[in-house]
């Protein structure tokens, strides 16, 4: 059985403006994810980008 949770355990997660939450996509390292959020935010998309571990949850303040 493959995990591929373990294989790519970083996700981008997205935000939209009615707070609904989306994972764009699952990277093997946080810098790769890091890099694709900060792609987006530098492309001035409106929306919130962020990045989290498989099995961890953001808490939204």
């Amino acid at each position: 059985m493959n995990d591929s949770g373990a294989l790519l355990p970083w996700l981008v997660i997205r935000q939209d403006d009615n707070g609904n939450r989306y994972r764009v996509g699952r990277y093997a390292t946080r810098a790769e994810a890091q890099k694709v959020a900060d792609s987006f935010d530098d492309r001035g998309h409106k929306q919130l980008y962020w990045v989290e571990r498989i099995g961890q949850t953001a808490t939204m303040n």
